[in-house]
């Protein structure tokens, strides 16, 4: 069976099965139990040494009995189309299998070559894979971002959501600013992730331009925010933010994370 190798074992997090096992485990052990269950949550995917606790918070407001279907959108960091991925992905803790039946729902094209290098996706599988063992996955990964585009995806995962009636959470795959001092990611930031506190999309892209913020999955955060208003989503809520600088020391040159619940 083909299935989709990891890609940036080794160097985004660790290779070996009992160690990733052990930091995952280090991770939830510092996060509080959910507030009420979300649909949605924007996660970070960068290093797990730098994001890693930050995304841990954003699962952590998910049950972890949680056994339907995580949609997870990420952007592409090389230039892609948007495109599914229809195998099953490799972690180094097993397989995470994907829904077929809702990916053959959902009307976007499988283009497996697209995704082979892409990390944005890959980081959230162990996660999946270690808190929610028995779940199935549909990997997304957006191209254009625009809000066009994005209306587009919704309309097609609510579709499928529908059509397949399955149970679904959605993750969106970001980061926030990039490179820039401390003091102006966070200003940027936050004032952009306080849009999504009323789940007010157009609001959230005016700000991202105005700010000119430079988060790389504001079209994910966009379709799952817009998605899962469908679902009866009702508001956001920052459960965490943090810099690169929190780990590295450097706070002149920092990416920002944050962890947000849709719900």
């Amino acid at each position: 069976m083909k299935t989709r190798s990891c890609a940036v074992a080794g160097m985004f997090y660790p290779k070996d099965p009992s160690h990733l096992g052990q930091l995952l485990e280090s991770f939830f052990s510092r996060t509080a139990p959910p507030e009420g269950n979300s649909l949605g949550i924007v996660c970070p995917h960068a290093g797990y040494v730098y994001s890693g606790q930050i995304a841990a918070h954003a699962f952590s407001t998910i049950t972890p009995d949680f056994s339907g279907t995580f949609v997870v959108i990420g952007p592409s960091h090389h230039g892609y189309l948007t495109s599914v991925s229809a195998i099953p992905w490799e972690t180094p803790l097993g397989i995470v299998d994907t829904d077929t039946e809702f990916i053959g729902a959902l009307d976007i094209g499988i283009d497996e070559a697209s995704h082979v290098e892409e990390h944005s996706i890959e980081v959230q599988m162990p996660f999946i894979k270690y808190r929610f063992p028995r779940s199935k996955v549909v990997p997304v990964m957006m191209g254009e971002q625009d809000p066009a585009h994005a209306a587009a995806v919704t309309e097609k995962i609510v579709a499928a959501v529908r059509l397949t009636k399955r149970d679904v959470r959605i993750i969106a795959s970001s980061d926030f600013s990039h490179y820039v001092p401390e003091a102006q990611a966070k200003d940027g930031d936050l004032y952009a992730i306080d849009a999504l506190t009323t789940l007010d999309v157009k609001e959230f892209y005016r700000r991202i331009r105005e700010k000119r913020v430079t988060a790389c999955g504001y079209g994910p955060i966009s379709t799952m925010v817009s998605s899962c208003m469908c679902m009866g989503a009702r508001a956001g809520r920052l459960i965490r933010y943090g810099t690169s600088g929190d780990v590295s020391g450097d706070h002149n040159q920092v990416v920002g994370y944050a962890a947000i619940a849709v719900m």
